[in-house]
């Protein structure tokens, strides 16, 4: 794709060279012979004729734009030519357009944001096993299901005291003065930084995820639903559907598949081990113990693994992270008899708490 990239560049300089000579002789033949000058609207229509025809029906193998430029740059040096005969134009005089070399290294050519130069298909990456479920949050920005946290950066918080410093700075000069637009530039280049640090962010992690995983699992946010609430600030700084939409087009793009679950699904409240639903928390609540293993969950890893799980994800990382809790032993052990056998499950006698992993390899009494 690269390959055909360059050679339409490439093209495209030949055939903007070629309609800028055309365009050039039609105005320089018709002053020669005394005629008036062709209008833009009559020459755009040469081209368009022109492109109909055998001999230059390769005009039409790149975008339309680069045509309309070249026309529409000699309209520019013709205007700046007469503006500068009859006075109207300051400075000093200007030289009428002339015929360039097609060796001229200062060629270029530029296109409108809706001119399509190649259409290219994804780009694939290599396949891979992996597959991560996602749990976007303040605290951290990102918190995955094999335990990894991204931290929140919180761009606008940080610049907070220069903003407020030159926003106060343009409060300060008269309105229509030659320092408030100085002053106004000043503030909107500050946020500019703040939302250009952002997006950088939000492009090296969702690139990041996309090459690592295969499939990648994300809750819906209610981004509009929690702006209105005392969050609203960080909820914007943080700038989740920017970063969720980079990860929709990259995973289209490289082949990745992301997959969205209901934000009404109890991800906080499910133990990822288990699958046991252990009730609502505060968001204070920032580790729990699952009232049917023991297992200890961070709150942030065991949503993330609920994540996954909700779309159908087979993440086997999911539940490494949590720490094993103590549970009471059986009931039939505790009072086993001094002189009776040992029994094949004890472990250096019969202590009162045995880990989750021991507990759950116990074959199942009969």
């Amino acid at each position: 794709m690269v390959v055909v990239a360059v050679e339409l560049h490439d093209l495209a300089l030949e055939v903007r060279w070629y309609v800028s000579h055309d365009l050039l002789h039609a105005r320089e033949d018709a002053r020669a012979a005394g005629l008036p000058f062709p209008k833009a609207a009559e020459l755009s229509k040469r081209l368009t004729r022109a492109k109909k025809t055998p001999e230059r029906a390769w005009l039409g193998e790149v975008s339309a734009v680069v045509l309309q430029q070249s026309l529409r740059d000699l309209e520019t040096a013709y205007g700046n030519f007469f503006a500068s005969l009859n006075g109207t134009r300051k400075g000093p005089k200007i030289a009428p357009p002339r015929f360039k070399s097609r060796k001229d290294n200062r060629q270029a050519v530029r296109f409108t944001a809706n001119a399509f130069v190649v259409e290219t298909g994804p780009d694939l990456l290599p396949t891979t096993d992996s597959a991560v479920g996602i749990d976007l949050g303040l605290t951290h920005f990102a918190v995955l299901s094999d335990g990894r946290k991204i931290d929140s950066l919180k761009f606008l918080r940080r610049a907070e005291k220069k903003l407020k410093k030159a926003q106060q700075s343009l409060s300060r000069k008269a309105r229509g003065s030659s320092s408030r637009d100085k002053a106004r530039v000043k503030v909107a280049r500050a946020h500019a930084r703040v939302t250009d640090a952002r997006r950088e962010f939000h492009h090296q992690l969702s690139t990041t995820l996309v090459r690592e995983n295969q499939a990648l699992a994300v809750e819906t946010m209610s981004v509009k639903g929690l702006a209105r609430t005392r969050l609203a600030k960080s909820v914007h700084d943080a700038g989740w559907s920017a970063f969720l939409n980079m990860l929709e087009y990259k995973a289209g793009r490289h082949g990745r598949e992301l997959i969205r679950i209901g934000r009404f699904e109890p991800t906080s409240q499910v133990c990822s081990h288990r699958g046991v639903k252990d009730g609502p928390k505060p968001l204070r609540v920032r580790e729990w113990t699952c009232g049917d293993c023991g297992t200890v969950h961070d709150r942030d890893v065991n949503a993330a693994c609920n994540i996954a799980k909700a779309a159908g994800l087979a993440v086997s990382a999911c539940g490494a992270r949590v720490r094993p809790g103590l549970l009471p032993a059986p009931r039939r052990e505790t009072g086993t008899h001094p002189d009776a056998a040992p029994s094949p499950r004890s472990v250096e006698g019969s202590p009162a708490f045995r880990p989750v992993e021991e507990v759950n390899a116990w074959p199942s009494p009969r």
